[in-house]
């Protein structure tokens, strides 16, 4: 990379962890482009350069922060090479994403309640960079190796990740309606009836 790049990669980087510091501590309403681009001690047209608004820098986070997880829960997996059976891995995922987001409060407050499905197809079907392949091509590279087929594996992978998304907010920062500890069971449980339900073999 030259030093143009370079520069231009801080920039930019510089503006995302500005963004996601004041985000977590401001919340995002309360956040302008002026404080982003002030906090990254950059010109406020040098945010033009990378990012259409706050919504558009907001979606890069989630995008960015989300294949971070995803791709540490999955190279985990591939590592230890245990999880051999779709579902299996697909519980592996879950329990080590879950275990990231317990170790990172801030990141429970990002994606928590903006991991949809939406986000999931639409913002994560994006390569991150360099060899790293896109979180919804690594979903559909797995479920093509599964040992049975499912009916409408979207919505499967839709309720399950509603699920897991929804019910750890509280359970991580809170402790309620129990810590998370103690929810896992009771989610996985409910992820394999899913899984299960939606088998089609």
């Amino acid at each position: 990379m030259g030093k143009v790049e370079h520069n231009k990669r801080q920039k930019r980087d510089s503006l995302l962890d500005s963004a996601f510091s004041l985000f977590i501590n401001n919340g995002f309403t309360n956040t302008s482009i002026s404080d982003i681009v002030k906090r990254a001690g950059v010109a406020k047209g040098t945010f033009y350069l990378y990012f259409r608004d706050k919504y558009d820098i907001r979606n890069h986070l989630i995008t960015g922060k989300a294949n971070q997880v995803f791709q540490a829960a999955y190279a985990e997996m591939t590592a230890r090479g245990e999880a051999t059976d779709f579902e299996d891995q697909v519980l592996f995922m879950a329990d080590h994403i879950l275990n990231q987001l317990a170790a990172n409060h801030s990141l429970v407050m990002l994606l928590s309640k903006h991991l949809s499905w939406g986000s999931f197809k639409n913002f994560l079907a994006v390569p991150p960079g360099g060899n790293t392949p896109a979180i919804y091509t690594t979903f559909e590279s797995m479920l093509s190796k599964a040992g049975h087929r499912y009916r409408n594996p979207e919505l499967m992978m839709y309720l399950i990740l509603e699920l897991l998304s929804g019910t750890s907010f509280n359970a991580i920062l809170y402790k309620q309606p129990v810590p998370l500890e103690e929810l896992k069971p009771h989610l996985y449980e409910t992820v394999k009836s899913i899984l299960k339900n939606y088998r089609e073999d």
